[in-house]
């Protein structure tokens, strides 16, 4: 994990988030060429990188994306991912346009609420072995 300059993308997400574990399944399928891949925030993998950008090891409540050795987070991190995946999903990209501070507003105040509103999982969720080759260890 040492080399920031890796081959494809990796997004960090909550693993015992049901919202976010929604929305890594959602990518899997979405994401058909397999060049997303996942890890959780909690993991060990997802703690190194964590570390290794100098990120908070104990803050689970943004998503992480990283590309082409550069970090995204929160609403950012969203909609690059929308434009990685392409097709339609590519035109959510237009919000970038909102400033910065409304559109993470938004979404600070989803995470916030996340637990409350989708649940949340005593552990991280077990990808089956398919898709588990998409899962950073």
């Amino acid at each position: 994990m040492k080399d920031k300059q890796r081959v494809g993308s990796i997004l960090l997400f909550d693993g015992v988030c049901n919202f976010c574990n929604g929305i890594v399944n959602f990518l899997i399928r979405q994401d058909k060429k397999g060049r997303i891949s996942f890890g959780s925030l909690q993991s060990d993998a997802g703690q190194e990188l964590l570390r290794e950008f100098l990120l908070p090891v104990h803050d689970f409540e943004s998503l992480v994306y990283i590309k082409n050795g550069r970090i995204y987070q929160r609403s950012t991190a969203a909609l690059e991912i929308a434009r990685d995946l392409g097709g339609l999903w590519s035109v959510a990209y237009i919000l970038v346009v909102i400033p910065k501070p409304l559109r993470d507003g938004l979404y600070s105040w989803i995470a916030k609420n996340r637990y409350r509103w989708f649940g949340k999982k005593d552990h991280c969720m077990i990808p089956t072995p398919d898709i588990r080759k998409r899962f950073i260890d």
